[in-house]
């Protein structure tokens, strides 16, 4: 796929070796409102070249690819000026390839497998940063907060849809140290099962809290979040 985004969406490149993974992505990207995908590839090279021409908003890339590492495509970006948003999605989990892809300037490192929510709430912070100084020639303390925050500096900026008073409940809940599922957090805050888990999600994505997945019995696992640290 290679037509250009429409103006209020953000164009999206997915970066991955794995052809079925990569259309996995794409379909989560697709289903995310005001996203994109307007090209995949499958190694470094590739995904230099289509950052070039398509010059798209956001790249999903991974860590293992055939020639050169997401790691390196993300330095090459950065050493010649290129500023794309960059989320690394990748099964590593190595501390040294977390820290170089922080150093690098990666916005987010979601790690495989994950579900369509996990990506979706990084989505949303990286959409809310881009967003934060589009049209403005002097930034705000607001919009500046906007664009740090995601990376886990400055005052915490909530996702549209997201209160500051609930927020602040829900990581109350966390910090009694237990591990709660999105039901039991709705329980203790009051509001709906789907709302405490966008909260959660937040928090998870911000570094803030940490989630399992617990199997057991037929259906999907449940995901238990725990506050970080």
């Amino acid at each position: 796929m290679t037509t250009p985004a429409p103006r209020d969406d953000l164009a999206v490149l997915i970066v991955d070796d794995d052809f079925m993974v990569a259309s996995i992505h794409t379909r989560f990207v697709e289903r995310a409102p005001g996203f994109r995908v307007v090209g995949v590839a499958a190694t470094g090279t590739t995904a230099l070249a289509e950052i070039e021409r398509l010059r798209p908003d956001l790249v999903l890339l991974d860590v293992h690819l055939p020639d050169l590492s997401g790691v390196d495509v993300l330095r090459r970006l950065r050493g010649a000026g290129n500023d794309v948003g960059v989320m690394m999605v990748t099964a590593a989990r190595e501390a040294d390839t977390v820290r170089a892809a922080a150093a690098a300037g990666a916005a987010h490192y979601l790690v495989k497998p994950f579900e369509f929510d996990d990506l979706l709430t990084r989505l949303e912070s990286f959409r809310q940063a881009h967003l934060a100084l589009a049209g403005v020639a002097t930034a705000g303390q607001e919009d500046i907060d906007a664009v740090f925050a995601p990376l886990g500096r400055g005052r915490e900026a909530l996702p549209k849809g997201l209160s500051v008073e609930t927020a602040a409940a829900v990581l109350e809940a966390l910090a009694s140290g237990r591990e709660l599922s999105a039901a039991e957090c709705a329980d203790e805050v009051g509001v709906s099962r789907v709302s405490a888990r966008r909260y959660l999600e937040h928090y998870v994505a911000q570094g803030r809290a940490a989630v399992r997945l617990k199997y057991g019995g037929a259906g999907r696992p449940e995901r238990r979040y725990r506050a970080s640290g």
